[in-house]
């Protein structure tokens, strides 16, 4: 068995401000730094990324090969970057012209990046047209104008624009949620604003990407266990001060919002309600058991983990 001695040193490296972590051998470097960057050899060409993760070594894949990192960015790299940088920019203009005179519409142009050998470019487009678009002609034209072997152009997300143009989010903090730590984007639905009791209001759950936030998801979660040990809204509960209907939900403070006729809305600890299974006023006689003695529990406590199952109304045989 290897030892943490003679592990490969596995590092995450990134390519471009949205794209996800691809990982190298950089077994020969000496003491990498997160955030410097290296020059490795990916399936496009030779690339120049920055490092952005150490992997753990129970991440490790052992019947898996990761491609060796060739070197740190020398000074020349560098420098040699911030030119592919301004030809980049250089180059996305291009593109939009020719987008442009093509009469191709619905199409915004987010960026550019060539290989580090200058062989390969890259667009990264948004558009709401679901309809194929054909780059055909387009892209001969920029091969031949940068003498290129290939030209892609990929389609993203509008959450991803969000995240590659940053800027402040729709809460108010300086900098998006999906600029500084969110790796992957989630499934992200209206349930869980619900659940959680936020306002429906678009103003409110949308982000600066015209989606749903985010962070709606945080702490999804942590409010539909906390809910299990809930009763329901309109349901009807016992409270020191009488019978009366649930009107509120406090999940992480476990208490709720009751109105007690002659008393108004009051709030009560779990340990304090009991929810009444059955309508009391009922006239129909009471279901029996198995010995023939009528159930005489028609009220739950709220402060055990476990639910019992709602019991069925008794069905009449008349």
């Amino acid at each position: 068995m290897d030892t943490d001695n003679n592990k490969p040193t596995i590092v995450g490296v990134r390519f471009s401000q949205i794209g996800k972590n691809y990982y190298f051998n950089a077994s020969k470097l000496v003491e990498p730094k997160l955030g410097e960057y290296l020059v490795v050899e990916t399936s496009r060409g030779w690339q120049l990324g920055q490092l952005t993760q150490f992997v753990n070594s129970d991440e490790l894949k052992k019947d898996m090969h990761y491609k060796p990192v060739d070197r740190i960015a020398t000074e020349a790299d560098l420098k040699k970057k911030g030119y592919l940088d301004s030809k980049a920019e250089e180059s996305l203009e291009f593109a939009k012209k020719k987008l442009s005179i093509k009469n191709v519409k619905g199409v915004k142009l987010i960026s550019a990046e060539f290989s580090f050998d200058e062989k390969s470019l890259t667009f990264l487009y948004s558009t709401e047209n679901d309809n194929h678009i054909n780059y055909g002609s387009i892209i001969k034209e920029i091969k031949s104008e940068y003498n290129l072997r290939k030209v892609d152009f990929h389609k993203i997300g509008p959450r991803d624009v969000a995240k590659y143009y940053c800027g402040m989010g729709a809460c108010g903090l300086e900098m998006r949620c999906c600029s500084q730590f969110i790796k992957k984007f989630e499934s992200i639905s209206i349930r869980m604003a619900k659940a959680q009791g936020i306002s429906l209001t678009p103003s409110d759950i949308t982000g600066m990407c015209n989606r749903l936030r985010c962070c709606l998801g945080y702490e999804y979660c942590t409010y539909v266990d906390a809910l299990k040990d809930m009763p329901k809204k309109k349901k009807k509960v016992k409270t020191p001060y009488g019978i009366g209907t649930v009107k509120d939900l406090a999940p992480m403070k476990k208490t709720v919002f009751v109105y007690v006729p002659e008393h108004g809305v009051k709030e009560f600890g779990l340990d304090e309600i009991e929810e009444v299974l059955q309508d009391t006023t009922q006239t129909k006689p009471a279901a029996k058991n198995a010995n023939g003695q009528n159930k005489t529990g028609n009220r739950k406590r709220f402060n055990n983990r476990k639910r019992r199952p709602r019991s069925n109304r008794p069905k009449s045989n008349g």
